[in-house]
């Protein structure tokens, strides 16, 4: 799936091969992985602290794209344009698609990764499973030239993924994310 929908992309931004995307992610050595996450209902937690407890911070996702499915329990909220959170609805019957930064990044901006966060329900467990198609670690992140139009410039400055995921490991937003991931974690153990 996660290949046809980089093909429709690279289709519908005219960059010739149909296959010019997806065939990162096809690669042998491709960084991609399945990740499998569970949040379970937390009512004394939330009762205790009386606000909605966060079950994964917001972040993007740093690979092409992920494809993402759950059970019918809510959480999942994207940042719209203009910074305000929304709902996604639940659907366990649905895959649902975002952008990654590297998508982003290999499109000069034409596609934007997407913010997104979970939220923890205080009665229901959710679960959810994560596909991240990702880049082979040499390739270097940069803008394909079967995008750009003649003159532009990129918006970005070319990396590979070891350096990006150094770079942002760094970052307090990051550093954050992955305390409250911990704190999560340390919660129900």
């Amino acid at each position: 799936m996660a290949c046809e929908v980089l093909e429709m992309i690279a289709e519908e931004l005219d960059m010739g091969a149909r296959d010019i995307v997806s065939s990162f992610i096809q690669d042998k050595k491709s960084n991609s992985c399945i990740r499998v996450n569970h949040y379970p209902p937390c009512p004394d937690l939330q009762a205790l602290t009386g606000r909605t407890l966060i079950g994964f911070g917001e972040h993007t996702d740093p690979q092409l794209i992920s494809v993402l499915r759950s059970n019918n329990a809510s959480g999942l909220q994207i940042c719209n344009i203009d910074g305000s959170w929304l709902s996604v609805p639940s659907d366990h019957t649905t895959f649902f698609f975002n952008v990654g930064d590297s998508l982003q990044v290999i499109t000069n901006g034409r596609f934007r990764s997407v913010k997104h966060k979970v939220l923890a329900d205080s009665f229901k467990s959710r679960l959810s499973m994560i596909y991240f198609g990702g880049l082979p670690l040499s390739e270097k992140i940069t803008p394909l030239s079967s995008v750009m139009e003649e003159g532009e410039e990129s918006l970005y400055k070319e990396f590979t993924w070891p350096e990006y995921k150094k770079s942002t490991y760094k970052t307090r937003e990051i550093s954050h994310f992955f305390l409250i991931e911990l704190l999560f974690l340390f919660y129900i153990f």
